[in-house]
């Protein structure tokens, strides 16, 4: 049983991605294509490079997340900083390339220049990486002469399309990190310098300025729903598939092993559902004699 696997964006959330391979992986289903957004091209690159669901997990949960988001010298205008990812993941990764993958891989991210998707799938995975995590405004954009490349989210947070194009006779589970619409729009909550004193932490988050960001990221919270909805309609993956992490906030620290199980019980919960496709899948190459 072979499948692509297109995995959406949501910080944090993401961590669920692994539990979702690791699962599919003990039912015997062989992942021959991988596209992801954001924290979902994280998982994308590194499942590509050949590492297992155990040892991405294990390279996850070892990171001290209190250090990932400090300034480097070069970044460009941004709330947050990625001096720390940047360094543990020329650490990780070092100069490998997408010549490197032991499977096909595309990571998206969005051009501010040409105002359009980019699809990355050549070139340094580093840099990739650095692209397609770069929330606008939160994180510094990737930026060179031709391009100033920003969170793949932007305009395709669950990238099922580049992900049917690695493969397009495989059917495509799509694994969507967001709330549908019709909830309450949540928040980001931007994490403060740890050096901070508490009471000016807390005075910080009280300020008008905060309180204004608060509105301003709930509507984008909604938008991002409403765009998600409207890819999967138009792209239409085989499954889609949603773990319990909404409550989850894009850059909370969180217990990634707790995360990774969420994955893996979404997959159990849809695996009739999963089989019923395969089946489908089957049947109608026999009638066409594929």
């Amino acid at each position: 049983m072979n499948i692509t696997l297109a995995l959406g964006g949501g910080g944090a959330k993401g961590n669920a991605h692994i539990g979702v391979i690791r699962r599919l992986e003990k039912e015997g289903i062989q992942i021959k294509a991988i596209a992801g957004t954001s924290f979902g091209g994280l998982v994308a690159i590194f499942y590509a490079l050949g590492y297992t669901p155990d040892q991405i997990e294990e390279l996850f949960a070892d990171l001290d997340q209190a250090q990932l988001f400090g300034f480097g010298r070069d970044e460009g205008p941004s709330l947050l900083g990625l001096s720390g990812v940047t360094k543990w993941l020329w650490q990780t990764i070092g100069e490998k390339t997408f010549a490197d993958l032991k499977i096909p891989c595309a990571v998206t991210a969005a051009d501010l220049k040409a105002g359009r998707e980019v699809i990355l799938s050549k070139g340094s995975l580093v840099n990739a990486i650095l692209a397609t995590i770069a929330i606008p405004g939160i994180f510094p954009a990737r930026s060179s002469a031709e391009w100033e490349l920003v969170d793949g989210g932007v305009l395709n947070p669950v990238p099922v399309a580049p992900a049917r194009a690695l493969k397009p006779y495989l059917p495509v589970i799509a694994v969507v990190l967001t709330h549908s619409l019709g909830v309450p729009a949540q928040a980001w909550n931007i994490p403060l310098p740890s050096y901070l004193p508490r009471p000016l932490a807390q005075r910080i988050g009280q300020m008008r300025y905060a309180q204004v960001f608060d509105v301003f990221s709930r509507a984008l919270d909604i938008t991002s729903r409403a765009l998600t909805e409207y890819r999967l309609e138009a792209d239409k993956p085989e499954i889609i598939l949603r773990p319990q992490v909404t409550e989850i906030d894009m850059l909370d620290r969180v217990d990634v092993p707790t995360v990774v199980k969420k994955g893996e019980e979404i997959v159990e919960a849809h695996l009739q559902q999963i089989r019923n496709v395969f089946a489908w899948q089957y049947r109608l190459r026999r009638a066409i004699g594929v």
